[in-house]
């Protein structure tokens, strides 16, 4: 049976930049860097604190650029939890982070949705519960 969840895959246009983006405006750090023998780059980054499921940082093919930042239609792809909404909605947004709105109180708890460098949306979420 499956046991969990490993890597999610994130196509880009250019691994780069996105390592940028996800390392120095969302302070995820680099997990995996390997290139094959074909030239294929396995770019991996996370959080920090999270060492068990990565995102694949994949350079988009010539059949797959159109999904570049629309990975998840018009839905958020992910979701990432914080300690603490606010705090975290503050520090991304001073580092130049696109924020569709501004953190909202909902039956789950905290939440606010924002893009990556492409576009993609993406739930930041502090649980109900969570640093209070």
């Amino acid at each position: 049976m499956i046991r969990k969840v490993s890597y999610v895959t994130i196509l880009v246009k250019d691994q780069e930049e996105a390592l940028d983006f996800y390392a120095e405006k969302l302070g995820f750090e680099t997990q995996h860097d390997e290139t094959s023998k074909n030239g294929t780059r396995w770019l991996v980054v996370g959080p920090k604190a999270q060492k068990d499921v990565g995102l694949t940082l994949l350079r988009a093919d010539k059949s797959s650029t159109e999904a570049v930042g629309r990975q998840g239609g018009d839905d958020p792809l992910l979701v990432f939890q914080t300690n603490n909404c606010l705090e975290t909605y503050k520090a991304l947004k001073g580092k130049g982070v696109e924020f569709i709105g501004s953190p909202q109180e909902r039956p789950w708890g905290v939440e606010v949705v924002f893009k990556d460098l492409y576009g993609n949306k993406f739930n930041l979420v502090q649980p109900k519960g969570w640093g209070e």
